[in-house]
């Protein structure tokens, strides 16, 4: 992996207003992700600081060295109304850097200072450090945790998503979440028309998630905007060419076609009623000394 170049910087405020999401606050303690994964949406980030969406996206980690100074000072106005603030939507909040900064874990103590419910997405093992953290927003204000999966497979996991952990050490971390009395699922997203859409590779994820106590699935196929667009595509050309003229007539723009995405959902939904894996909520077991095992 090519050396990673992190850049310290100040932010003046840390909530971002979302509009036309399911909700209404996001939080980023990093910008850029050593991920690397091929497919990320939040490539095309970079390109508004003049950077590319292929190397410089993993290549430069912007780090918001005061990120947590910043929102205990949003979330102690008076205006603040405790709404669910989603964190990990544009990078990592769990990607190696975090080992070092320890912004994720700031961030989550400030929530739970000021009562705030918290959604996170991570593909990251290092957030089992912080159990003690989540389980005390779970059993208060309110948290949720979300783990990123596309595959299983071994050799297509290395192409696609080449810096990030292991999807068997992601269902790990799942398992301690979960039975730690934390709400944690799995977010099976992106879907990837020709790579991951197959029944087989769908049924794997959702029974692997049912094995390892998800308390929820969600799904999203693949969407392509520019920026992320030009690099998956590239991306295909060399490792998958004899999928790229059909991704082309399929994404003529950012979605695929509503009738693909339709059935997808309808496969997975049959997978979920057929392995019980219906969203429920935690149950508080387990003490930490037995859960937070070292990675």
């Amino acid at each position: 992996m090519a050396k990673v170049h992190y850049e310290e910087v100040t932010c003046r405020t840390a909530l971002n207003r979302v509009r036309g999401m399911p909700f209404r606050w996001s939080l980023n303690p990093y910008r850029g992700c050593v991920h690397g994964c091929h497919y990320c949406f939040a490539r095309r980030y970079h390109g508004f600081l003049k950077l590319n969406a292929s190397q410089d996206f993993s290549g430069i980690v912007f780090v918001r060295t005061n990120v947590a100074h910043a929102l205990r000072q949003q979330l102690r106005r008076p205006s603040w109304k405790r709404e669910t603030v989603a964190v990990g939507t544009a990078t990592d909040p769990y990607q190696p850097a975090e080992g070092r900064y320890r912004l994720t874990r700031q961030c989550l103590a400030a929530f739970l200072d000021h009562h705030t419910p918290i959604s996170l997405v991570t593909k990251g093992t290092l957030i089992v450090r912080d159990v003690d953290l989540l389980r005390a927003l779970a059993e208060g204000p309110g948290c949720a945790v979300c783990f990123s999966l596309t595959t299983l497979d071994r050799d297509l996991w290395q192409r696609l998503e080449p810096g990030t952990p292991a999807p068997e050490k992601r269902l790990w971390a799942l398992e301690r979440l979960s039975a730690a009395g934390v709400r944690a699922g799995v977010l099976l997203s992106p879907i990837l028309p020709g790579l991951t859409d197959d029944e087989n590779s769908l049924e794997a994820i959702v029974r692997a998630a049912a094995d390892h106590g998800a308390h929820f699935l969600g799904a999203q196929v693949l969407h392509l905007r520019s920026g992320t667009r030009e690099h998956f595509l590239a991306f295909l050309e060399c490792e998958y060419p004899h999928l790229l003229a059909a991704y082309r007539r399929l994404y003529p723009g950012p979605y695929a076609p509503k009738r693909f995405q339709a059935q997808v959902q309808a496969t997975l939904k049959e997978l979920k009623e057929a392995y019980d894996l219906r969203d429920r909520p935690a149950k508080k077991r387990g003490s930490l000394q037995q859960l937070a095992l070292p990675l």
